[in-house]
């Protein structure tokens, strides 16, 4: 029996990753409250952050490495923001 390559575990991980995000995406859209919502918009950008970096490990581009650091900041960013924004607006999430 011949082991697989790396490379190929590393893309069939971010592959099952992205069908993670297609289920992540559906509770974004229909989420029955506003915390549900925000949650799955928060799980889909971390995994984003983490096909990027199975990505980066798979076709050997460290550049991905590069857009999920940029990309992981800005998600940390817009949680912070909409969540400030929730409470002002009179609801504690």
């Amino acid at each position: 029996m011949t082991p697989v390559p790396l490379e190929d575990v590393f893309l069939a991980a971010a592959g099952l990753f992205v069908v993670l995000a297609i289920a992540m995406f559906y509770r974004a859209v229909v989420g029955p409250t506003t915390q549900d919502r925000l949650l799955a918009v928060n799980v889909l950008g971390t995994n984003t952050v983490v096909i990027l970096a199975l990505l980066a490990a798979g076709l050997d581009q460290r550049w991905f490495l590069d857009v999920a650091l940029i990309y992981a900041l800005l998600n940390f960013l817009m949680s912070v923001a909409i969540s400030k924004f929730t409470v002002e607006r009179g609801g504690v999430l």
